[in-house]
């Protein structure tokens, strides 16, 4: 926090000179918290500012969970990506100069602690804004409520114990006051959580964001209420509750930050959470979504059921999936740095096609029987590797005549929807590839050397051959020349959206009362819009393990999938494998992708190591910055660091 009693001068007297764009309202440049609070438009434009320290995750390059652990990699030499954060996933996390250090403001991390002290500023000051309305100051005192809870939430998920800025602190602060000590976990989330039980309880949010067009964003009720139950599915799980891992971390005044007591009740108010959140969008017209269609396309059921899976994300109209769409995050670099090369291309804007999922992402969706591969019992995962050349019926999947592994056969609609991969199909996205009937059509990604889809030169290729098609909106298009910049099709980055939420409800209530049919309706749910039957069906059908859903840790174990496959490459899976403490077993295998630099299918199709990644116990939470420490002796390092 950097001598917290100078940020506190400077939060006072100057910060909002810092943010000019939003405050240019003073005489003579001297910010005042007078002037920004003397004016309906000043407390608006602070209002913006104290939204402009939300992470933007849509901004690849920002996103933690995104780079930070194994679901894409990147060429070596990196080029064209910032490589702070991406280090993360490398194991290259030091204390001396965290990356991603929200603590401080540094790689590519924005100082949380300094959003929070703008909260305070706007609760303590709104009320003296002479003309405004009494609806509107409530309703932006329910946002910045929020904020602050949500603030705060993103440092704990990072650093555990954080300490609580409820109020800031006068400048007539003493040297001790100044000094702060963490707060144990426990305190975090209560405090986390009251402050969302105000927001929620504030009648002047909108139980949903109407206008899209000018309120695109913003908080609503149902953003506090799914938040919140995200908020307390995260206090319940293995990493904050009864971590015995932390048993010595203790403060300098000898107090345990963590409580190493296993606590069963808090799955029951996160369950209780995920079915407030759930009643209250579902009464608001949220729900899983499907393709709305488009009449100047000619698809069939199987494009179609691949398209409602992508447009769960990206479609900007008549989505009633995304809960809440992120404000300051739309995503053109994104989709093009996610988007393959389809054929050859004279444009310099092409797709980048950097973002490159590994092969054990390609592994994690199931078989055509909803089931992982390694336990359907009519998968031939021995042989997953072998060539095998298409035939019509394949068409819709992969290339016609074309060979690639049988990994790419049989598999899910997800599987096609999410990747795109070596002579697999990729419809959309072309400027005349909107006919599944016509000749040439749909096209294919051709990825090996020499062909559009591979590397053409020292970057702009994927490492692994493999590409992340659901993130590329399929309005998005590519002109006959190979240009795709210029035709991006942006949507705001999916916070949190009505699937995720469903499985955070099936995660709750196994973990509350073991396997249950009310745990099964929602995990169906999420897999009948991907097309695939019932977790009862699926595993006593075609699993070698037919029992596994029976048992509480067994559907653990699916539930836990299921998210990782429905979420994937959406900035969760990180997130999800800290808090489950599987994070040091997943993220300690290697990455692998196929020999890129061959031509010829055989020699193509051969695993290349690309990193042995790297996890430790200590990297569950990150480091504070050792700077910090020496400002402040009251603070304690993280444990291992």
């Amino acid at each position: 926090m950097k001598s917290i009693k100078i940020i506190l001068i400077i939060c006072l007297l100057g910060t909002v000179s810092s943010c000019k764009k939003y405050l240019d309202i003073v005489p003579d440049n001297i910010a005042t918290v007078e002037n920004a609070f003397t004016l309906r438009s000043s407390a608006e434009k602070f209002l913006f500012t104290c939204y402009s320290y939300m992470p933007k995750n849509g901004l690849f390059n920002n996103n933690i969970a995104f780079n930070g652990g194994d679901e894409v990699w990147y060429m070596d030499p990196i080029r064209d990506v910032d490589a702070d954060i991406f280090n993360i996933a490398k194991g290259l996390q030091n204390p001396d100069a965290p990356l991603a250090n929200y603590w401080s403001g540094a790689k590519h991390g924005t100082a949380l602690f300094d959003g929070i002290r703008n909260c305070n500023i706007f609760l303590d000051n709104i009320g003296r804004v002479p003309d405004i309305n009494e609806y509107e100051r409530q309703r932006w005192i329910g946002e910045v409520t929020f904020l602050k809870a949500y603030y705060t939430f993103c440092l704990v998920r990072m650093y555990g114990p954080v300490p609580l800025m409820k109020v800031n602190l006068p400048i007539s602060a003493s040297p001790d006051e100044v000094q702060v000590y963490r707060d144990p976990v426990d305190d975090c989330f209560d405090y986390i959580r009251q402050l969302l039980n105000d927001a929620a309880a504030n009648q002047f949010l909108p139980d949903r964001i109407i206008n899209e067009t000018s309120e695109l964003g913003r908080i609503s009720r149902a953003i506090v209420l799914a938040f919140k139950a995200k908020v307390l599915v995260t206090a319940a799980s293995p990493l904050f509750n009864g971590n015995t891992d932390y048993t010595n971390f203790v403060d300098n005044k000898g107090r345990r930050l963590f409580n190493t007591t296993y606590v069963p009740a808090k799955w029951d108010s996160a369950a209780t959470a995920c079915k407030t959140a759930i009643d209250f969008c579902q009464a608001n017209g949220y729900a899983l979504s499907k393709f709305a269609g488009n009449t100047a396309w000619r698809i069939n059921d199987t494009i179609k059921l691949q398209l409602d899976i992508r447009t769960a994300l990206t479609a900007k109209v008549n989505n009633t999936e995304v809960i809440w769409p992120a404000l300051n995050s739309h995503t053109p670099d994104m989709q093009r740095y996610c988007m393959a090369d389809l054929a050859a291309f004279t444009s310099t804007s092409n797709p980048k096609s950097i973002i490159a999922p590994p092969l054990k992402m390609v592994e994690l969706f199931y078989s055509k029987n909803g089931v992982p591969v390694t336990e359907d019992k009519t998968y031939d995962y021995a042989n997953k590797y072998a060539l095998r050349t298409a035939g019509t019926a394949d068409r819709f999947y992969v290339k016609n005549g074309e060979k690639t592994v049988a990994l790419h056969y049989d598999r899910e609609p997800r599987f096609y929807a999410d990747l795109g991969f070596d002579r697999g199909v990729w419809f959309g996205n072309w400027y005349n590839n909107y006919d599944v009937n016509v000749a040439g059509g749909p096209l294919y990604v051709m990825g090996r050397k020499g062909e559009p889809g591979a590397r053409q030169g020292i970057s702009n290729f994927s490492i692994t051959s493999y590409y992340i098609k659901k993130l590329v909106s399929i309005e998005s298009t590519t002109g006959s020349d190979g240009n795709f910049a210029s035709n991006i099709v942006q949507f705001a980055w999916p916070e949190m959206r009505m699937a995720d939420l469903y499985l955070l409800y099936a995660e709750a209530l196994n973990e509350k009362g073991g396997p249950s049919p009310d745990v099964y309706l929602w995990i169906n749910q999420v897999r009948a819009r991907a097309g695939l039957n019932t977790v009862e069906s699926s595993w006593t059908n075609f699993s070698s393990n037919p029992t596994k859903f029976q048992s509480k840790d067994g559907l653990r174990e699916i539930i836990q999938r299921e998210r990782n496959i429905e979420l994937a490459f959406e900035g969760q899976r990180y997130w999800d494998l800290r808090r489950w403490k599987t994070a040091h077993i997943v993220l300690n295998n290697p990455i692998k992708g196929w020999d890129i630099t061959q031509a010829d299918a055989p020699s193509f199709y051969k695993e290349v190591l690309l990193y042995n990644q790297r996890f430790a116990l200590r990297d569950y939470l990150w480091p504070i910055e050792t700077a910090e420490l020496r400002i402040n002796k009251n603070l304690v390092q993280n444990p291992g660091w």
